[in-house]
């Protein structure tokens, strides 16, 4: 490695990721687990329209303080 980069690298996950970002414009959120919220336990979209896709993977969500936002859930489609 060049004298420049850093040995170690800190593995996050996708909340992590998003929680990070969202620090950054100022607004304070917390990563939680992956399937610990009532959010991520029902279906994620409707099965009655022919858009929308079978395969939906959960990668976690976030609680976002001080907003009228509660939880964001991240969700992977295809």
């Amino acid at each position: 490695m060049h004298d420049s980069e850093p040995d170690t690298f800190v593995s996050k996950t996708w909340p992590e990721k998003f929680s990070d970002m969202l620090k950054e414009i100022g607004i304070d959120s917390k990563s939680n687990e992956i399937a610990s919220g009532d959010v991520e336990n029902d279906d994620y979209y409707s099965r009655y329209f022919s858009q929308t896709p079978r395969m939906v993977t959960n990668k976690g969500s976030l609680e976002v303080k001080n907003s009228n936002i509660d939880v964001i859930q991240i969700i992977q489609k295809g």
